[in-house]
């Protein structure tokens, strides 16, 4: 039979702060999880890592001790998620510095017909000029991480009676 993990002696600063990060809204849900199953184990200490685990939520018996021998080696900083894998890039960081420095610029000091970029314009123009294509939600995550934000352009030419109530006198025939 696997032996029991059991959870280490609890300075009150970190009862403190686990009681703290249950208790949060706005923590990462996978350290809320891993400071709950903390918190069965501080309550009731001959409670065994896997119940503990399926009390906080969790479906198997495994995250329950993973987590106590996290908190234990690593403190309050093992409740931290580990960086994981995901996709690797597509582009490259110059590819998005480009991007950035052709939205930045105005596209008629470039040599195009328009004062403005839409979406479209900036994709074609970027494919034109560095060969790569970039989806639309590519271009509007980039352009947001810097901050970048789409201008809305007003027209005074839809519903003119709200801005001008003599248009059509002013108009003529």
């Amino acid at each position: 039979m696997p032996r029991q993990v059991r959870l280490r002696e609890l300075t009150e600063a970190e009862k403190c702060e686990i009681r703290r990060i249950v208790n949060s809204r706005t923590e990462p849900v996978r350290r809320v999880q891993g400071a709950k199953i903390i918190q069965f184990m501080m309550d009731e200490p001959r409670l065994p890592a896997s119940a503990a685990g399926g009390r906080a939520g969790h479906q198997s018996d495994i995250p329950g001790p993973l987590w106590v021998k996290r908190f234990n080696a690593g403190g309050l900083a093992g409740l931290e998620d580990e960086p994981r894998s995901g996709h690797p890039r597509i582009h490259d960081e110059t590819v998005r510095s480009a991007l950035i420095g052709l939205a930045t610029q105005k596209p008629d000091t470039l040599g195009y017909a328009f004062k403005l970029w839409t979406l479209e314009r900036l994709q074609s123009a970027f494919k034109e000029r560095h060969g790569v294509h970039l989806s639309d939600l590519t271009i509007w995550t980039w352009l947001d991480g810097e901050g970048l934000q789409w201008k809305r352009q007003g027209s005074w030419f839809h519903e003119v009676e709200k801005h001008d109530a003599e248009f059509v006198q002013k108009r003529g025939a």
